[in-house]
């Protein structure tokens, strides 16, 4: 099969940079032969884009965005159950899950460069209800971050998720849940968070799941307790040095399915991207070797 790359840029990402950063991107793949580049028109059009260019033979799909905009365009291709290769371009807000993975995912021609030429390798993806996620699914804290970051207009980029997130660590109320896995019934708590990771990073630069591997069959569960503003703020401080793993109030756990209840169906995000589950009762599930993606020539340990 003939390689076709086909570039897919969210102008919205990064609170604009997507759009200020076109022109770049245009020039950094056509200085590769690469002239199919589709441009989102609305939120959350990076899968419909993704799925019309698969039909029209895409064997590489590029995301120029940030970790929701990378996501998008994954489930496009899980969801086909598409061999196509995913590459990503940075012009998001954390792009964590480039940090996963080695990538500079902010330097647009070495992106280029590794989308058109470089290698690829499988790696896992997640599944909550219809939704895949490549990244990370939560629950709780990080969403009570994502709606006020939502209101919060003065900061961009990491700074922003980072304010965000200081101030729901003295207002967030937490979140009663069970979490259970195959062997292992779930006892009702409270959390202030519940991260499901299939990657290490989530929130600019927290490592949250440090132990995860991308390619292990599982998906690393990350519960963290409530507790007093005081605590929560040192807490805040381990998992942004992913030395958390360990402390009495987070439980850690990796198994390749979850069934978490609610007291009634939660809100949750995949890959940032805002969701409200359909029931109270919540499965969520590895999906092994799903999709191929362009890394480094080199990746990380664990990647």
């Amino acid at each position: 099969m003939t390689p076709r790359v086909t570039v897919i840029v969210n102008p919205a990402s990064g609170r604009g940079r997507g759009a200020r950063m076109a022109e770049h991107i245009h020039r950094a793949f056509a200085d590769l032969g690469v002239d199919d580049i589709r441009f989102t028109t609305a939120i959350g059009q990076e899968r419909d884009l993704a799925a019309q260019a698969l039909r029209d033979g895409a064997t590489t799909l590029v995301a120029c965005g940030g970790d929701g905009t990378w996501g998008n365009v994954a489930n496009a291709i899980v969801a086909a159950g598409s061999d196509c290769r995913l590459a990503v371009v940075g012009t998001g807000t954390g792009n964590d899950f480039a940090k996963s993975l080695g990538l500079p995912a902010g330097d647009i021609d070495a992106m280029a460069r590794l989308a058109v030429r470089g290698p690829d390798r499988r790696v896992d993806a997640g599944r909550v209800e219809d939704k895949y996620f490549i990244n990370i699914a939560g629950f709780g804290f990080d969403i009570a971050v994502i709606e006020d970051a939502e209101r919060i207009r003065w900061l961009k980029g990491e700074s922003l998720y980072q304010f965000a997130a200081l101030k729901q660590l003295f207002t967030y109320r937490g979140l009663p849940a069970a979490i259970a896995r195959p062997g292992a019934p779930g006892e009702r708590r409270r959390y202030m968070m519940i991260v499901i990771a299939n990657a290490r990073n989530f929130g600019g630069k927290f490592v949250i799941a440090p132990q995860a591997d991308l390619a292990d069959g599982k998906l690393d569960a990350i519960a963290i307790l409530d507790a007093s503003p005081l605590q929560r703020a040192r807490l805040f401080g381990a998992v942004g040095k992913g030395t958390h793993i360990g402390h009495p109030s987070v439980v850690a756990t990796a198994s390749a399915r979850y069934t978490l209840t609610f007291d009634e169906p939660p809100a949750f995000e995949t890959d940032g991207e805002y969701n409200r589950a359909r029931s109270n009762v919540v499965e969520v599930a590895c999906v092994p070797g799903a999709l191929r993606v362009v890394v480094p020539e080199r990746s990380p340990a664990g990647a």
